[in-house]
């Protein structure tokens, strides 16, 4: 079916579920080494391959971390349970997953978005990771492979998985939940955050509604999404082929679903399973998980500066809205350090979340930042007037590349600002030149602010601060 009936009149509801692998040396209830990439089924031992008479042993950092992930989403940290969820997969050798059930370590919490959304979060508990399997042949697709493969080092690795309330409206909303979600899990350190290692993947719940509505529709859940542009497509072909359904005459059955990749859509793969399908009952080899109150405050006293903080501290030193989407970028690229660093030298805040939100942010593939020091610097050469805006991108581009001094880059290329007596008389040279766009320019004709400005800009080789020359040049017309 073609997904690509108008949605107009539909509401897009979207609830996720992302599991967050935490970066422990050992495995969750083992001391298997935890690391991506080793040899196949060399991290492996009695416990995480559930053989006869192996007993779990609970791993302290492990419940540090999910700890911080909890409070960092503003969750109650509280007494739980450890439960086996029961399967019957390759890729999990004991035949059931120790999970927590009816009595999760963190819930009741929410996650501000950078538009300044909240999002629910209803629970994030403790679990272990699963095997890996690999379909060899046939496209990895299970019932085409001509044998599968698997790789138990990655069984019992600990994980958090977070599931959020049915807050997200959309495709767009759904990429900047995971973009914010992942931003706080590497900030509290409990993970990497590489969705390309698989140490970070999303499930997705997906139902469409008539807009207005507020009863839920059905919802199909699409596994295992591991990149942010998988999952705004995925969720934007769902929702469409939901609605071709409905528009239809159908009903959209409440099924688990595979996203293709390169075919761009989805495909059914079996009916949506419930709790009972898992017969959980409590983990009988592992005690009740009671953090003391002193733990649980010095775990959130150990809680670094996060996102949204960050965002609020940019904002203010700028004077601009938190929502703003230079703000946004700064902090998500980890730049935000140099701005305070351009503050504390008494640069312009503004202008250094400018310089770092375009220049800076659109190197950064190619480069490094640039030292924070340098930066400030080179900020502040701008705002006096010593260098032109064009002239002081040269000198950033230089400084990302190449390090070094900002003023003696700046003088090695032969920038110099003109003075603002020698600007002056460039800018009587250019009106005198040219009598009738400037008279039409006094009689209120702005678009000529532009021929001058840049009669100015080739008189002098590119040299002069523009702003000023505009500021000189609104001057001379109050006084006409």
């Amino acid at each position: 079916m073609s997904a690509v009936r108008d949605l107009d009149g539909w509401e897009t509801v979207v609830g996720l579920e992302v599991h967050c692998e935490l970066r422990t040396q050992t495995k969750l209830f083992c001391g298997c080494r935890n690391a991506f990439g080793d040899e196949p089924n060399t991290n492996v031992c009695p416990v995480c391959l559930g053989l006869p008479g192996s007993l779990p042993v609970l791993n302290r950092r492990a419940v540090e971390y999910a700890m911080r992930i909890g409070l960092a989403l503003h969750c109650q940290v509280q007494p739980s349970v450890f439960h086996r969820k029961n399967y019957f997969y390759p890729d999990m050798p004991k035949d059931y997953q120790i999970s927590q059930y009816d009595a999760p370590i963190n819930v009741g919490g929410w996650l501000e978005l950078p538009s300044g959304k909240r999002v629910g979060i209803v629970r994030a508990h403790l679990e272990e990771d699963t095997g890996k399997t690999t379909h060899v042949g046939g496209g990895g697709r299970i019932h085409e492979a001509a044998h599968s493969l698997v790789d138990y080092n990655r069984a019992g690795v600990p994980l958090v998985e977070i599931v959020s309330q049915p807050d997200i409206r959309g495709p767009q909303e759904a990429r900047e939940y995971v973009e914010e979600l992942r931003a706080i899990l590497v900030a509290t350190g409990a993970s990497d955050g590489k969705m390309e290692e698989g140490s970070l993947r999303v499930d997705c719940n997906v139902s469409v509604r008539p807009v207005g509505s507020g009863t839920l529709g059905p919802r199909c859940e699409i596994k295992n999404l591991n990149s942010l542009r998988s999952l705004a497509r995925a969720v934007s072909y769902e929702a469409a082929r939901q609605v071709e359904v409905l528009a239809q005459g159908g009903e959209v059955a409440q099924e688990t679903r595979h996203w293709d990749e390169q075919e761009g859509r989805t495909y059914s793969m079996r009916s949506k399973e419930e709790a009972y399908d898992y017969r959980y009952f409590p983990e009988p080899d592992l005690v009740a998980l009671q953090p003391s109150p002193d733990w649980v405050e010095s775990v959130r006293r150990s809680l670094p500066a996060l996102p949204a903080e960050r965002r609020e501290e940019v904002a203010r030193a700028a004077g601009v809205p938190v929502s703003s989407e230079a703000v946004a970028t700064v902090v998500r690229l980890g730049l935000d350090g140099l701005v305070r660093a351009a503050v504390s030298a008494g640069a312009d805040a503004n202008l250094a979340l400018r310089r770092l939100a375009n220049e800076v942010a659109a190197g950064l593939e190619d480069h490094g930042p640039p030292d924070a020091g340098a930066f400030a610097r080179l900020v502040q050469m701008e705002a006096g007037g010593e260098l032109t805006p064009a002239q002081a991108r040269a000198v950033l581009r230089l400084l990302m590349e190449q390090g070094g001094d900002p003023a003696g880059i700046a003088e090695r290329l032969g920038y110099q600002a003109l003075a603002a007596d020698a600007l002056a008389q460039v800018l009587d040279q250019v009106v005198g030149a040219h009598p009738r766009e400037w008279e039409r320019y006094c009689a209120g004709d702005d678009r000529l602010a532009g021929f001058f400005i840049g009669k100015v800009k080739a008189a002098t080789a590119g040299q002069a601060d523009l702003r000023a020359a505009t500021t000189l040049l609104q001057q001379r017309r109050a006084t006409a």
